[in-house]
């Protein structure tokens, strides 16, 4: 008598799903990240002006979301991208006011929506919302800056996770160029001004720095497409931040990408339809028949 014997599928094992969720390349590593740089930075120094306010920020930020991505796309959109944004303004904006986080939440998320070419949004979301809030508003508004006291142990913990996350996520590069840029920049401006080295580099062991590097110029969806371009671009953003600090503004990282990041992208776009339109022309049209079915050229 023969018999049968079932085969079944060996299981899986039950650490690939624990492995898919601690892999840096899981979508939610950003958002992990950026919250323990706000629990390392409030715990230790109380960098945040309220709770209340920066969750208003992510509530903001995730709402307006929620709505624009029903108006203009009608589906439901993962939020891991609009709590990013949320927190960064969170934690950036400085006010004893509440509503300018919801403002500047608000006016981020609206930018990807509506200030679009080509389908794709121009600015870093959570850059437009804070430069516009901390130029148009500044008897309101001001921006995380000595707060944190530029406490080297809890910076280099935050550069290693964030090296890590953005080298894993092939954007390493990009946060490289920058900082390779402003020090080489800070050289000269400390030249030209005569001031110390030191002073001039210290500004990028701030907090807000910490953002603007692994969140903001590293941004997939507002960078252009080539590894070379993307070098070229965050080597303009320190060049015009340098140029913005000759001038004493001390928002000039949040302006200079404010300014280059659109350009570069127009440009791109721009590029790419010159090319287009050049490769049409150099195809050749297909000989026809009358009545029949174009002719395949030899």
């Amino acid at each position: 008598m023969s018999q049968h014997v079932a085969i079944t599928a060996p299981k899986a094992p039950q650490t690939t799903q624990w492995k898919k969720w601690l892999s840096l390349d899981n979508r939610y590593m950003p958002p992990v990240f950026i919250t323990l740089i706000l629990l390392v930075g409030q715990l230790s120094f109380g960098i945040l002006e309220s709770y209340e306010r920066t969750l208003l920020a992510i509530c903001t930020s995730i709402a307006t979301e929620m709505i624009m991505g029903r108006i203009f796309l009608g589906k439901w959109l993962n939020m891991a991208s609009a709590y990013i944004t949320g927190i960064s303004v969170g934690i950036l904006v400085r006010s004893p006011a509440f509503w300018p986080y919801a403002v500047a939440a608000a006016l981020a998320i609206t930018s990807k929506y509506v200030i679009r070419c080509r389908g794709r949004h121009l600015f870093n979301p959570s850059n437009f919302g804070i430069s516009l809030v901390l130029f148009l508003l500044p008897a309101s508004a001001a921006m995380l800056s000595i707060q944190w006291g530029n406490n080297m142990a809890s910076m280099v913990v935050i550069w290693v996770l964030g090296s890590v996350i953005v080298w894993r996520l092939r954007r390493f590069h990009i946060s490289f160029t920058y900082v390779i840029s402003f020090l080489v920049l800070a050289i000269v401006r400390s030249w030209i001004i005569h001031e110390p080295w030191l002073s001039e580099v210290s500004p990028i062991t701030g907090p807000e720095y910490q953002l603007f590097i692994f969140f903001m110029i590293t941004d997939p969806k507002t960078t252009v497409r080539s590894k070379k371009g993307q070098c070229i671009v965050v080597f303009f953003v320190a060049l015009l931040e340098m140029f913005f600090r000759f001038d004493q503004s001390i928002y000039a990282e949040l302006y200079a990408l404010f300014w280059v990041g659109p350009i570069a992208m127009l440009i791109e776009m721009w590029r790419d339809s010159r090319h287009a339109a050049s490769r049409s022309i150099e195809a050749p049209a297909l000989p026809t028949v009358s009545g029949s079915s174009p002719q395949t050229l030899p």
